[in-house]
């Protein structure tokens, strides 16, 4: 016999109803989204042959399109270009090849996460087996979290694959990949995509080597010990090639003077993170072998450009501008400025100077695509950079860190680490 439902738990009920009447809506929502994106993938490569080239392109008309889509795509949802990339394959996919699912999204049985998975174990499926594919799968994920329909998904693809796992294998190990997501109170996570069998490996091996640590004088967590494993591994052990001999960790941090001495807990500012507590800061400069002189004062000689005297960017402009900048400049772009490259805002070639107000770091993607494309760029002060696009809307970005005036430099360039 059922129990009887209360009064309290039916208006529970309502509520529960009311939330999966607006997940519907987010869902259909999706599918608005999906369709409007492959329009404009479908308008993007009808436009592609009257885009005009120079006597300097060096890409096809073709490429000029794509990328000009994806960039302004990305800068439009504020998405990093290669999650834009993504997207206009998703959307192309359920457009053409799995109507069923597309469909099921529009009507907001299916959530775009249930989408996606569909989606992406559908790509390596040969074509004639796809609607098989779909078929087979769909009715699951009105019912399944993502994560059993992934896993449903990837066993119904091995099925239906007629390439073998050991070859596919072989191809997706070239995209092996590793970086760095910040967190919450100066913590971040190291992630490693490799093979299955070298993940499992390294897993198991610092769970070895934590638990050989415990004991009972042992404070730390095994989970803490594995943590504290693993980076004393990668920052101080050596490979068996010998990579990583004589090779020391290295960070770049800004520590307030008075913070260094004591006298204030205002934050340090680790490059390529943000904000670090002021013992980390402390800690970090006092094993610092050197300083380098950031924060002058504009009547010791700051040198804020050297004109049209010379091209190249002297070193303590370079240092300035990378502290500045911390990432490419490109919107949604979030490539490290170290590994980047310095661009003129106003062309060189059109008589812009070399000065920290008319430069800023472009990955090398996107000063191709500076370069290559209609997008074009202004420096405003403050290193504020105002984009605009082949369809001439306006996208800001801001620089990471605001730094005084100017970089610190004289006419012959400054030692890379002058002493404090």
């Amino acid at each position: 016999m059922a129990t009887p439902v209360s009064i309290t738990q039916q208006q529970l009920g309502v509520l529960f109803d009311a939330v999966a009447a607006a997940d519907k809506a987010i869902a259909r929502c999706f599918a608005v989204r999906a369709e409007a994106v492959d329009r404009a993938r479908r308008f993007s490569a009808a436009q592609a042959g009257s885009i005009p080239l120079s006597l300097q392109s060096r890409w096809s008309r073709e490429e000029i399109a794509q990328r000009e889509l994806s960039s302004e795509l990305a800068a439009t949802l504020r998405i990093p270009e290669r999650t834009a990339e993504t997207l206009l394959a998703e959307s192309q996919a359920l457009a053409e090849h799995l109507p069923a699912t597309r469909a099921a999204l529009a009507e907001g049985r299916i959530s775009y996460r249930h989408a996606q998975a569909i989606v992406q174990q559908s790509w390596s499926i040969p074509v004639e087996g796809v609607a098989a594919f779909e078929q087979a799968l769909l009715p699951s994920a009105e019912h399944l979290t993502v994560a059993k329909l992934k896993h449903k998904a990837r066993l119904l693809r091995e099925r239906l694959h007629p390439e073998t796992i050991t070859a596919r294998r072989a191809r997706s190990i070239t995209d092996r990949t590793s970086g760095v997501t910040p967190e919450y109170d100066g913590m971040a996570t190291l992630y490693l995509t490799t093979g299955a069998e070298l993940v499992q490996a390294i897993f198991h091996r610092a769970t070895d080597l934590a638990a050989s640590l415990q004991s009972p004088d042992e404070t730390r967590t095994l989970t803490q010990l594995r943590a504290d494993v693993l980076s004393d591994l990668l920052i101080h052990g050596v490979t068996p090639t010998g990579v990583g001999t004589g090779v020391k960790a290295t960070v770049q941090v800004t520590v307030p003077v008075l913070t260094l001495l004591g006298h204030s807990e205002e934050p340090g500012y680790l490059e390529g993170y943000g904000p670090i507590d002021p013992a980390t800061a402390r800690d970090l400069a006092s094993k610092a072998p050197s300083f380098t002189r950031l924060l002058t004062h504009p009547e010791t000689g700051v040198i804020l450009s050297v004109g049209r005297d010379r091209y190249k960017t002297p070193k303590a402009m370079r240092r300035f501008l990378r502290l500045r900048d911390e990432t490419c400049r490109f919107p949604g772009c979030n490539k490290p400025a170290r590994g980047a490259e310095l661009d003129h805002s106003h062309d060189w070639g059109l008589l812009g100077e070399t000065a920290h107000d008319n430069l800023a770091h472009l990955c090398r993607p996107n000063h191709a695509l500076k370069t290559q494309t209609r997008w074009t760029v202004a420096q405003q002060p403050g290193g504020i950079l105002t984009w605009t696009s082949p369809t001439g809307r306006d996208f800001v970005t801001e620089p990471a860190t605001v730094l005084p005036t100017g970089p610190p430099s004289t006419a012959s360039d400054l030692p890379d680490d002058p002493p404090f």
